[in-house]
């Protein structure tokens, strides 16, 4: 079972929408996410050229990354920690890496 991001009650892990608020879940409540392990590795050994971010689909950043190797490696060190506590998401909004 999973929760639902918005009331947090509990519904069916293939929900797509919650019985009981009717709010849109997620799709990282689904099992076609990313591990979060394999996350925090592409961002580590491959976040300074923007690897992640292009994976997330946030390309504008992607190419800022590429072009300045994780803004000058401040922003990929960012990026790290909040890979690691899951709270980076992808263009849509989803939790990257769970």
């Amino acid at each position: 079972m999973a929760f639902c991001n918005t009331c947090g009650k509990e519904i069916n892990d293939k929900a797509v929408v919650c019985v009981h608020c009717g709010c849109k879940v997620n799709s990282s409540n689904n099992s076609e996410s990313m591990s979060k392990v394999t996350g925090i590795l592409i961002t580590v050994f491959l976040g300074g050229l923007g690897v992640h971010r292009f994976m997330a689909g946030k390309t504008g950043t992607g190419v800022l990354w590429l072009l300045t190797a994780g803004l000058l490696g401040i922003g990929w060190l960012v990026d790290i920690i909040t890979v690691c506590s899951g709270s980076f998401t992808d263009v849509n909004g989803n939790v990257w890496a769970e």
